[in-house]
């Protein structure tokens, strides 16, 4: 093994080679969590990533690994995506300059990692495939959530990550600093200076605003001409953008690619004790070295690990690995939900909290509390009359009213097992959002949409459904107000009413 490194425009570039002489189709990683290594020797850093990686090096292949701007040994300020594009194609030339390189480039992340990969689309002539987890490409899904911001997932992950090699000092507090009012004054108070993209971020909650038009994200694996590994679990945070990407994969490009769903989080595995399903991990089914056999068969040095073309996923409680080429479901299954019309006062002073992310917001699944409160209401369908395969999106659609112009409707599906409610799936929209506007007082249905989800509901088991106005743990609070939510000053007190008799709850099956 040889190893060197170099700075790239003040950016940290390690490079790890195979100890024989020659050219060799060249692995990049880019990592802006590498703050670890901020007081290492830089001539250390490289043989340790050759430790790391070495089955890469041991199958051929040249690793360059480089800290993002602003983080571990790079220079500069980190503030996220705004220079991921500059600095990914200039690493990407300087290794068309090296005697190293082959021809040959391979592409491998997950989460932001997977993202600084994204934002090099239109990818170049000389990329030859990726391995690219737990991350979407739409910046908007990201962020929102059907105009909701994501503040348990975009909102904390940007405060810790922004400027975090030299801005240590913060002003936040998770429990009440976004209830700020109005939000687009956010960075001023807990930065202390602007941060123009989060505040650009705050302005626009609709999906069709130019600014989400900007990013070199958005489509980039539409239309791609090389085999790519996209690796998620159904309590990943990406999980429902990662399958919308599969969807919008051109025929051509799908057919090379697969897509492999795990029954875990964004780290494949649960941040909580739950269950714990036989070879579920990715690793345990396909091998520690899967990503790197995915690069080797489209070099044709080997068969592919997981099929092409398809879903390969772990249904839960079935407790075993299927692959499909469509993973809609063909049937849908209607469950009444027992429970009555019901009135409730939702204060954004008082917005309630849920455990666990789902697949939403970071936190993955954990086992549901009752909740003692006016706001929650908890109603179950009737037992399962037999054991049913579910794979697909659940839908839920409900009359509701409220006496404010506009609030907000949150659900949340669990499964009842002998453990505990196990969290499911949740969905959140404001009426502005889902229907254009809203007259107090109206009787409106509106539909909570669930991302993919599949496992073994057992008979007699139930789903249980949790309503409410807000996830303060999760999403930002709604006002009651109308307009648009980050340049509010105040809040109402709204009185919704949910006709839970009138429900059509809808679960795929197989």
């Amino acid at each position: 093994m040889k190893t060197f490194y170099t700075y790239l425009d003040g950016v940290f570039t390690a490079v790890v080679l195979p100890a024989e002489t020659g050219k060799f189709p060249t692995v990049i990683m880019r990592c802006p969590y590498v703050d670890a290594y901020e007081n290492w020797e830089e001539e250390k850093i490289p043989a340790h990533y050759g430790k790391i990686f070495s089955t890469w090096i041991e199958h051929g292949y040249a690793l360059v690994y480089q800290h993002c701007r602003g983080r571990g040994k790079s220079h500069g300020d980190f503030v996220p995506v705004v220079n991921e594009r500059k600095d990914g194609l200039m690493l990407q030339d300087w290794i068309r300059q090296q005697e190293f390189y082959n021809g040959e480039l391979f592409l491998r992340g997950a989460s932001y990692t997977a993202t600084v990969h994204y934002v090099t689309a239109p990818f170049a002539p000389d990329v030859k495939g990726a391995c690219l987890a737990v991350q979407d490409i739409s910046r908007y899904r990201k962020c929102y959530r059907n105009g909701c911001f994501k503040r348990g997932l975009y909102g904390d992950w940007f405060v810790e990550n922004y400027k975090a090699k030299n801005r240590k000092e913060k002003t936040f507090d998770p429990e009440t600093s976004f209830d700020i009012l109005p939000l687009t004054d956010f960075a001023k108070s807990v930065f202390g200076e602007k941060a123009e993209d989060f505040e650009r971020t705050l302005l626009a909650p609709d999906p069709n605003d130019d600014y989400w038009k900007e990013s070199e994200e958005e489509h980039c694996t539409d239309h791609v001409p090389f085999p790519m590994l996209f690796s998620t679990g159904f309590y990943d945070v990406y999980v429902g953008g990662m399958f919308q990407m599969w969807r919008d994969m051109s025929p051509e490009s799908r057919k090379k690619s697969a897509l492999v769903v795990s029954p875990y989080d964004h780290g494949d595995g649960f941040e909580k004790e739950t269950f714990r399903y036989p070879k579920g991990k990715r690793e345990e089914q396909f091998g520690t070295d899967y990503e790197v056999l995915w690069c080797d068969a489209i070099r044709g040095k080997c068969d592919f690990p997981v099929p092409q073309g398809k879903v390969t996923y772990y249904s839960l409680f079935e407790n075993v690995w299927k692959s499909t080429e469509d993973f809609s479901a063909p049937k849908t299954l209607a469950l009444p939900l027992m429970g009555k019309t019901t009135t409730y006062t939702y204060d954004p002073a008082d917005a309630p909290s849920f455990e666990g992310g789902l697949s939403t917001n970071f936190g993955g699944t954990s086992f549901q509390k009752k909740q003692n409160r006016e706001d929650v209401v908890t109603v179950y369908t009737a037992p399962m009359a037999e054991d049913t395969l579910m794979k697909g999106q659940m839908r839920l659609r409900l009359p509701v009213s409220s006496d404010c112009e506009d609030t907000c409707f949150y659900a949340r599906v669990s499964l009842e097992t002998e453990k505990g409610d196990l969290g499911l799936r949740d969905d959140i929209f404001s009426l502005q959002f889902q229907l254009g506007g809203y007259t107090p007082n109206e009787k409106v249905e509106v539909e909570f949409c669930f991302d993919e989800h599949a496992l073994l509901l057992r008979k007699g088991q139930r789903l249980r459904v949790d309503f409410a106005s807000a996830d303060k743990a999760h999403f930002i609070r709604h006002t009651n107000c109308k307009g648009l939510y980050s340049t509010q000053r105040s809040t109402k007190i709204a009185k919704n009413t949910l006709y839970i008799p009138e429900a059509v709850f809808t679960i795929p099956i197989e």
